[in-house]
């Protein structure tokens, strides 16, 4: 279902585009390639000058290399289009310190803890809550999401439809169904 029409008339003052794309490498390993993108939709005084409508307030990038268990073992962030140009666009290297970490264990609290405040980029770090995500969807295009495994499926219970005790669950994976909750 689609959102309402708006109930007045409005014009566009800002657009954020986070965009995340999945590739796999001729080695097998597994990149993502992350964007983040600001535009006003009017001009924009900034303190280092007008930023014409339309022309990214941010434009920047990330780009991780995973392996099989989502540990980053490669990682580069770069700054195209920043509000503070020679400033904003140095913090890059820091983002180094991905490499080593898990993805899809305890990534986004240890994430928000390493580049917190002025250890990083807020734009920068926002778009890295969206990986672990992107990631295990990139590696799930490699196997049916029934297949048949010795361990439960990896997104039981990690959202509301597929609560082990959610109609879903039974219905699509009946194996790992654990029956309706009942309401106290």
């Amino acid at each position: 279902m689609p959102l309402p029409v708006p109930a007045l008339p409005r014009r566009p003052i800002h657009r954020r585009n986070i965009e995340i794309q999945g590739f796999q490498r001729a080695d097998g390993l597994l990149e993502l390639d992350a964007s983040i993108t600001d535009v006003k939709g009017i001009d924009y005084q900034l303190g280092s000058g007008l930023r014409p409508a339309g022309e990214p307030v941010h434009l920047m990038r990330i780009r991780v290399t995973l392996d099989e268990e989502f540990n980053i073992v490669d990682a580069v962030a770069c700054s195209d289009g920043v509000p503070y140009p020679g400033q904003c666009d140095t913090i890059g290297p820091v983002y180094r310190k991905l490499v080593g970490l898990n993805l899809v264990r305890g990534f986004r609290r240890t994430v928000g803890e390493m580049f917190a405040d002025v250890r990083g980029c807020t734009h920068l770090t926002e778009m890295l809550l969206s990986l672990p995500t992107a990631a295990i969807q990139t590696a799930a295009s490699f196997r049916s999401d029934s297949e048949d495994t010795a361990g439960r499926p990896f997104q039981i219970d990690r959202c509301h439809a597929l609560e082990s005790s959610a109609e879903a669950v039974r219905l699509y994976y009946p194996k790992w169904y654990r029956g309706a909750r009942s309401e106290v």
